[in-house]
């Protein structure tokens, strides 16, 4: 009994031990309020049409930047390289422009847009490729925020 005890104590001791000077200490995230948001909106095949699920994403963003100074919103339209390239402009302005009217209606103003069109939308051995990108029929938002003086 003796024994075991002494053991108990020991492994305890040697617990202890390793604990105050091996393990690392326990870093606890903070949330920092009003840093910048980026998300990006995703778009169907020759669509301007923000999704339900694009609005949503929206107005999280928009409650996420309640309380903070709005500084600005960048709205980039991009469109995947298939169909002309002033077509594929075309469309990411449309695209652009429909994301800045639903932030509107969400409250976020000063908003400067800008269109890419197929522009950058290459393969991996660098040409560009008519097939269809879905992850680039989308636009991309920044909120730039800072806190509140």
């Amino acid at each position: 009994m003796k024994t075991r005890i002494l053991m108990v104590m020991l492994a305890g001791a040697a617990l202890a031990a390793c604990a105050s000077t091996n393990t690392p200490k326990t870093q606890v995230a903070r949330f920092t309020p009003c840093e910048d948001i980026n998300v990006a909106i995703y778009f169907d095949s020759g669509s301007a049409a923000v999704s339900r699920d694009g609005r949503a994403v929206l107005r999280g963003a928009a409650k996420q930047a309640e309380g903070c100074k709005v500084n600005g919103v960048d709205v980039i339209g991009l469109a995947d390289a298939v169909g002309a390239p002033d077509a594929n402009l075309a469309l990411s302005e449309k695209r652009a422009a429909s994301v800045t009217k639903t932030l509107q209606s969400y409250g976020l103003t000063n908003v400067r847009v800008a269109a890419a069109g197929d522009a950058g939308a290459v393969i991996p051995t660098g040409s560009q490729t008519t097939v269809a990108a879905p992850m680039r029929r989308r636009a991309d938002v920044i909120l730039r925020l800072s806190a509140n003086p």
